[in-house]
C-alpha cells in the first residue's frame, strides 16, 4: 500500500480477485487487486474498455462482491456486513457519479439533491438548506427549480455530483462522469469534481479514458492483468 500520511486510507482494496464464467470457462478481470485511496486525494483509473475499471468501482463502492479479497471503509472490513448495513454504509459513505446523470426526470434539481438526505433520515429544513448551499457553490444557484430537461448536460452533470455529495460521504467514486461532455463543458465539471475534493477532503477514484484531465489528478492507476499499477 502506497505511503498516503499518517493517517489510514479512506478506502484500501486489498487482494481483490474477481472471475465470471464465460462459456465453458473463466474470465479473470481482477487478480490480486490493491489500490488505497485517502482522504483529500484524487484518482484517475484510466485503463481499456472491457480491463474491469467498472468493476473495481463496483467492488469499492460495495455495489458487487469480490470473489477473495477484502474492502476497509474508514479502516473496517465490510465483507463482514449484512446486505443492509452494507447498503447504509452505500448512503452515507460513498457518493456516484455516472456517465449518464441518472437525475429522477420529475423533480427539479433541488429536489434531486434533497432526496439521498431525506431517506438517510435528515429534516427537511436540513436538507433545503445544504442542497441549496451545494448546488450554489457549483454554479446552480439560479437553477434550483428547474427540472433535468431544462438543463444542459453540464448542468445536469453537476446536479448529479451534488447529489452525490449530498451526504458527506467519505469517498466519491464517478464513472466516465465527462465522458457524455464535450471538451469546454467536460473541463468545467472536472474542475468542479476537483474543487468539491479539496474543499471537503473526500477521496476521489475517477474511471475516465481522458488523459488531459487525469493529468490533473493526484495519482494516476491503470489495470494491467487484473492488478493495479501506478503510472508516473
Amino acid at each position: 500500500m502506497e505511503q498516503g500520511g499518517n493517517d489510514a486510507p479512506v478506502v484500501f482494496l486489498n487482494d481483490i480477485h474477481r472471475h465470471y464464467r464465460q462459456g465453458e470457462g473463466t474470465l479473470t478481470i481482477l487478480n490480486g487487486a490493491k489500490l488505497a485511496l485517502w482522504a483529500g486525494q484524487s484518482v484517475a483509473l484510466v485503463a481499456p474498455s472491457g480491463s474491469g475499471k467498472s468493476t473495481l468501482l463496483h467492488i469499492a463502492g460495495l455495489l458487487e462482491h469480490p470473489d477473495s479479497g477484502e474492502v476497509y471503509i474508514g479502516g473496517a472490513p465490510t465483507s463482514v456486513l449484512s446486505d443492509a448495513e452494507r447498503t447504509q454504509i452505500r448512503r452515507t459513505d460513498i457518493g456516484f457519479v455516472y456517465q449518464s446523470h441518472r437525475l429522477l426526470p420529475e423533480f427539479s434539481a433541488l429536489e434531486n439533491v434533497m432526496l439521498p438526505q431525506m431517506i438517510r433520515g435528515l429534516p427537511r429544513k436540513e436538507t433545503v438548506a445544504r442542497s441549496k448551499e451545494i448546488l450554489a457553490y457549483l454554479g446552480l444557484g439560479e437553477r434550483f427549480t428547474h427540472r433535468p430537461a431544462e438543463l444542459s448536460g453540464g448542468e445536469q452533470q453537476r446536479v448529479a455530483i451534488a447529489r452525490a455529495v449530498a451526504n458527506a460521504p467519505q469517498v466519491l467514486l464517478a464513472d466516465e462522469p465527462t465522458g457524455n461532455l464535450d471538451p469546454h463543458t467536460a473541463d468545467h465539471v472536472f474542475g468542479a469534481l476537483m474543487q468539491l475534493v479539496k474543499a471537503t477532503q473526500v477521496a476521489m477514484l475517477i474511471a475516465t479514458h481522458n488523459m488531459q484531465l487525469a493529468g490533473q489528478m493526484d495519482r494516476r492507476v491503470s489495470l494491467d492483468g487484473g492488478q493495479i499499477v501506478e503510472l508516473d
